[in-house]
C-alpha cells in the first residue's frame, strides 16, 4: 500500500503549504509590510532609508478623498490603468512628472517616448529621484515593479526594450503622476529643472517676446488614409497634438461613410498642433512630402477617390506662400509631376474616436505610408 493511501492527510498538508509558499513569493511587498529577502539589486533598493528620504506618514483617509478612484487603485493597490486611456500617454509638452501622492518630481519629458504601449514611457527617471524596484511575479508573469521611493507609490514596471542610451523602459502609469509643464516649475519649488529645457531659474521672461510670439500653431495636411499619416506625423518632434478628421467638403458634420466614393467632397486629413520654436511650418511641409506620394491623383497606395487627395489646407498667406515654396522644391525632387492642390482652410469635422491614433492602437493595422530618403 502507497503513502498516498495510506496518509492522504499527509499530502494535503504538502500541497497547502507549497500553495502558501508560492503566494507569498509572488506577492509584491508594500512598505508597510515589512521587507522580505530577494536580489542584491532588490536589497539595495530595500535599504533603510536616511531620515530625510524616510516615507512621510500618510493619512490614507485623506489621501483616499484627494485622489481618484483609479489614482488611489493604481498607487495604494498596485492596480494598471487600460492602455490608451490615461491622461499622459500622449502628451508631448515639455516639463516635469511629479508623484500624485507627495510631489516628488520623478520623471522629464526629456525622458520621454513612444514606445506604442498605450502608457507614458521613459528611458530613466529624475537623477534626484531614484525609485525602488521590486520582483512582481503575478499574472503569472515575472516582471520588475517600480515605486517611488518616499510615497511608496505603485508607479508602474521597467522592462529592458527601451532605446538608447539606457536600453531601458519605465512604462508608467498616468494615474500615478501629475505634469508640471515648463511655465509652472519654478512656481511650484521646481525651478532647479529650467536648465534642463534651457532656461535659468530667476530669469525674467521677455514679456514683448511672449505677447508676440505664438507658443503654437496648427496645420492641416491630407495624403491619403489618415491613419498613417497621423501616425508619422505625431512623431516629429516639436508636434504637441494631432488628430484625424473630414475637412473641404460641401456636408455639414460628415461620417466616415460619407466620404468615400467622393461623395461629400471631404479629404481624409490630420490637423497637427506644434511648437513653432522646434519644428516650424516649411520643415512639417517636408516631413508631409516625404511620407506620401505626392504624384498619384487622388490615389495613396491602394485608396483610391478624391478623400484621399494630396492638399495642403492653409490658413493664412503665410502658410500658402509655405505651401507653394514647399510645392516647388517636392517638384525637384519627385521625378513625377506633382499633383498636391491648396485650398484654403475649411471647417473641421473630427473623425470617429476609432480613427484617432488607430495605428497606436492597432500596431499591425493598414497603412501605405512610410519615410523616403528624399
Amino acid at each position: 500500500m502507497s503513502l498516498l493511501d495510506t496518509k492522504p492527510w499527509l499530502w494535503i498538508a504538502l500541497l497547502l503549504a507549497l500553495f502558501v509558499a508560492l503566494t507569498a513569493c509572488a506577492r509584491t511587498p508594500r512598505s508597510d509590510e515589512g521587507s522580505s529577502s530577494g536580489t542584491d539589486a532588490e536589497a539595495a533598493n530595500s535599504a533603510p532609508l536616511a531620515a530625510s528620504e524616510a516615507p512621510a506618514p500618510i493619512d490614507r483617509e485623506a489621501l483616499k478623498a484627494r485622489l481618484t478612484p483609479m489614482q488611489w487603485k493604481v498607487t495604494q493597490e498596485s492596480g494598471t490603468e487600460r492602455a490608451y486611456t490615461g491622461e499622459y500617454w500622449n502628451n508631448h509638452a515639455d516639463g516635469i512628472y511629479v508623484d500624485i501622492v507627495d510631489g516628488t518630481p520623478l520623471f522629464s519629458s526629456k525622458d520621454k517616448f513612444d514606445s506604442g504601449c498605450g502608457w507614458p514611457s521613459f528611458t530613466q527617471p529624475l537623477a534626484e529621484s531614484p525609485l525602488v524596484e521590486t520582483s512582481d511575479l503575478t499574472h503569472g508573469m515575472v516582471r520588475t515593479e517600480v515605486r517611488s521611493k518616499r510615497a511608496d507609490s505603485h508607479l508602474g514596471h521597467v522592462f529592458d526594450d527601451g532605446p538608447k542610451p539606457t536600453g531601458l523602459r519605465y512604462c508608467i502609469n498616468s494615474a500615478s503622476l501629475r505634469f508640471v509643464p515648463v511655465a509652472n516649475l519654478e512656481k511650484e519649488g521646481l525651478g532647479r529643472f529650467l536648465p534642463l529645457f534651457g532656461q535659468q531659474p530667476g530669469a525674467v521672461p521677455n514679456v514683448s517676446a511672449a505677447k508676440t510670439a505664438p507658443t503654437t500653431e496648427t496645420a492641416v495636411l491630407a495624403g491619403g488614409c489618415f491613419w498613417g499619416m497621423e501616425d508619422l506625423l505625431r512623431k516629429i518632434p516639436g508636434v504637441l497634438e494631432t488628430d484625424c478628421g473630414y475637412t473641404g467638403g460641401h456636408l455639414d458634420n460628415p461620417k466616415y461613410d460619407d466620404t468615400h466614393d467622393s461623395k461629400s467632397g471631404h479629404a481624409e486629413a490630420v490637423r497637427i498642433v506644434f511648437d513653432p520654436a522646434k519644428v516650424s511650418y516649411d520643415e512639417l511641409l517636408t516631413w508631409f512630402f516625404k511620407i506620401h506620394d505626392p504624384t498619384t491623383l487622388n490615389r495613396q497606395g491602394n485608396d483610391r477617390g478624391t478623400q484621399y487627395r494630396s492638399t495642403i489646407f492653409y490658413a493664412s498667406d503665410a502658410q500658402k506662400a509655405a505651401a507653394l515654396k514647399a510645392i516647388a522644391a517636392a517638384e525637384l525632387k519627385w521625378k513625377k509631376r506633382v499633383v498636391t492642390t491648396l485650398e484654403p482652410a475649411a471647417k473641421w469635422w473630427p473623425a470617429e474616436d476609432y480613427h484617432q491614433d488607430y495605428l497606436v492602437k492597432n500596431p499591425r493595422g493598414y497603412t501605405c505610408h512610410y519615410i523616403r530618403d528624399l
